[in-house]
This record gives C-alpha cells, sequence and structure tokens, in this order.
C-alpha cells in the first residue's frame, strides 16, 4: 500500500464524515435544495428525500387542510426510503406540520418520525428550528410571513404564542398551490416585510414555508432593518448544523450564520 493510499484510507468515511444529513421534502417543493446548495461545509452531504404530494392545491382554507391530511400518508413512506442510505440525522424540508398543533403537536410530529427513523438519530423540525433561532436573538416579540391561508398562519401564531412570543402579526400570502409558492416575486416578499410586518414593536420577522426561498433577500433587509430575519430554511439548516457540532459561520447569509 503506497502512501497516498494509506492516507485515503485514514480518512475514511470521507463522503459525510462530518454529517450524512437526510432531508424529507414535499415532492412540489423548489426552494429546500437550492437553499441546502448555499450551505456546503467539507464532509458535509445532503441527501434529498421527496414525500408525494397528491393534493397540492392550496387555494382555500378546505384545501389547504385536505392538503395536511394528504401529505400524513406519505411523509413516512419518504422516512423509510431516506434510512436506507443511513443518515446520520434527519432535516425536515416541510414546515407547515410540523406548527400544527402547537408545541404540542410539533412534538407529536416529532414522535411520529420516531416511529419509522428510531429514536437513536437526531430531527430537526422547522418550527423548533425557529423557535431555537429567536431564542439566540434574544427576541421577545415577532412578526411572520407565511405562504398560507389563514387556518395555516394560525397554528404559526399558535406555535409561537405557545413557545412564548408576543406575535404582532402574522401575513399569509395566500398562495394557490404547493409548487407555486416558489413563484412568488421577491418584490412582493420585501413589501410585506418592509410595509406590514415591521415596526418599532418587532424584535424579529421569521418566515415559515420552506418553498419560498429567501436566503438571497433577506440579509440585505437585515441590514436595512437592523434586526433579524430568519428564513425557515436558513434556520433549520442552522440548527442541523449546530445540533451535528459543525459550526462554520457563512458570511452574506444573514445574522444568524454570521452571529451563532
Amino acid at each position: 500500500m503506497d502512501g497516498e493510499t494509506r492516507a485515503l484510507k485514514a480518512q475514511e468515511p470521507w463522503i459525510g464524515a462530518r454529517g450524512r444529513i437526510g432531508v424529507i421534502l414535499p415532492s412540489t417543493n423548489i426552494g429546500v435544495e437550492y437553499d441546502c446548495q448555499r450551505f456546503l461545509p467539507a464532509g458535509v452531504t445532503w441527501h434529498f428525500g421527496r414525500f408525494f404530494v397528491e393534493q397540492p392545491d392550496l387555494s382555500s382554507d378546505n384545501m389547504f387542510l385536505a392538503f395536511i391530511d394528504a401529505i400524513r400518508h406519505t411523509i413516512p413512506d419518504a422516512m423509510r426510503d431516506i434510512m436506507t442510505c443511513e443518515p446520520s440525522y434527519i432535516m425536515m424540508g416541510m414546515s407547515a406540520e410540523t406548527f400544527w398543533g402547537g408545541l404540542e403537536g410539533n412534538a407529536e410530529f416529532t414522535e411520529r418520525l420516531r416511529d419509522v427513523c428510531g429514536p437513536d438519530i437526531g430531527i430537526t423540525t422547522g418550527a423548533a428550528a425557529l423557535d431555537d433561532s429567536l431564542k439566540a436573538f434574544g427576541a421577545k416579540r415577532v412578526a411572520a410571513l407565511t405562504p398560507y391561508q389563514p387556518v395555516g398562519d394560525e397554528q404559526v401564531h399558535r406555535f409561537l404564542e405557545e413557545t412564548g412570543y408576543e406575535v404582532t402579526k402574522v401575513v399569509g400570502l395566500k398562495c394557490d398551490t404547493a409548487t407555486s409558492i416558489a413563484h412568488t416575486p421577491p418584490s412582493e416578499v420585501i413589501d410585506i416585510v418592509l410595509n406590514q410586518l415591521d415596526g418599532d414593536d418587532v424584535d424579529a420577522i421569521v418566515q415559515a414555508g420552506t418553498n419560498l426561498s429567501t436566503v438571497d433577500i433577506f440579509p440585505a433587509l437585515e441590514k436595512q432593518l437592523g434586526k433579524p430575519i430568519i428564513p425557515i430554511n436558513v434556520a433549520t439548516i442552522w440548527h442541523t448544523f449546530r445540533a451535528n457540532g459543525i459550526d462554520e459561520k457563512f458570511q452574506g447569509r444573514g445574522m444568524l450564520f454570521e452571529q451563532f
């Protein structure tokens, strides 16, 4: 065995040696993979598993509820499939279900996932990641942007309130389908943040809905407003990394990764 071969063997397993992150996301989702690819520390690999969304219509409260009911039956299959690549950690790349039922609902959702992956693997949900992100900043008064219908906004409000925050406002975009969330114009998001959500009574702004990628626009808005504006995908990536001892900071990707 030559020196180069011995050096390579000493690094095994060299693919994903610091973390093989299994990401569970809807089949309709465009934003999660894009955002994850903005964060690629050495030795970390992303492994995406999609669950089928048969009913992507979100055009009313009733259709939104039908969407939530449908995905509850397909998420376990995606969890089953992703476990075959032996991930070291699981990150949920969807958010609506993680807010459903508030604090208790998020805990129950996590336990349902454990029925598939077992008790020993770590899991990050969007709701829990946003909570930990807000706690890192010491935020008390929070506003939220979602792509949801009012029935979904109520769940986000409930979770944030039950985790101890004063919720000043929740604005939902009322997107027509699970896929069309990704086509929301950045100008619309910026306008809502500046003119509907921000205020002197707001410590931080959060964004739910993993198919709404805001990683490219929120850092500039943070500098403009001087306060954290946290995308759920960035929060889940940050939470996942820190839970796995991956402590890299990223400049230009928002205050959360720059400071904590």
